[in-house]
């Protein structure tokens, strides 16, 4: 009867739900278990790893290398950064990783430098030319500010910000 296999279907379905830390779609992981079942039989074929070409051609029609190499990167189990490393156990996996948000020590020493340099050069002028400049370069607030916004912040206008701009 078909009822054995809708409960085998059913059994398959709620591991492929339960089983990883990330849930994977279920057409996914069953196209991840016949990938692994090939792969592993080329193995024993070929007695040795079989390349991503190989894999693909004996997936059939519909398959390449790329496809290959991304069910298998989908496949991978995540690794958790508190994961201990080493003999002693008192470092950890994310300890390791470096956060792509902070800037070098090479980094902040060039902006430091570079900081003390413009305010140093910005000191030469007036306190309006100044000002002026800060708000044109985005150096106030992060954002370039056009003529007309500057100009409404000194109550003069745009062309009157460009000249004192140039003269600076």
């Amino acid at each position: 009867t078909y009822a054995t296999w809708w409960i085998r279907q059913a059994i398959n379905r709620a591991i492929a739900d339960q089983a990883r830390t990330i849930r994977i779609p279920v057409h996914m992981v069953e196209t991840i278990n016949k990938l692994t079942r090939t792969a592993r039989q080329l193995q024993q074929e070929l007695s040795r790893e079989a390349t991503y070409e190989e894999i693909a051609e004996a997936m059939g029609p519909g398959w390449d290398a790329a496809k290959v190499e991304e069910v298998q990167k989908v496949s991978q189990e995540p690794v958790s950064l508190e994961t201990p490393i080493g003999d002693e156990k008192d470092s950890f996996y994310g300890d390791f990783i470096p956060d792509e948000n902070l800037d070098s020590p090479v980094e902040n020493a060039a902006k430091t430098l570079l900081s003390e340099e413009l305010e140093k050069a910005l000191s030469k002028l007036t306190e309006r030319e100044a000002m002026v400049l800060k708000f044109r370069k985005g150096l106030v607030d992060g954002r370039e500010h056009t003529l007309e916004e500057v100009g409404q912040r000194f109550s003069v206008t745009r062309e009157r910000i460009r000249q004192i701009e140039n003269k600076a």
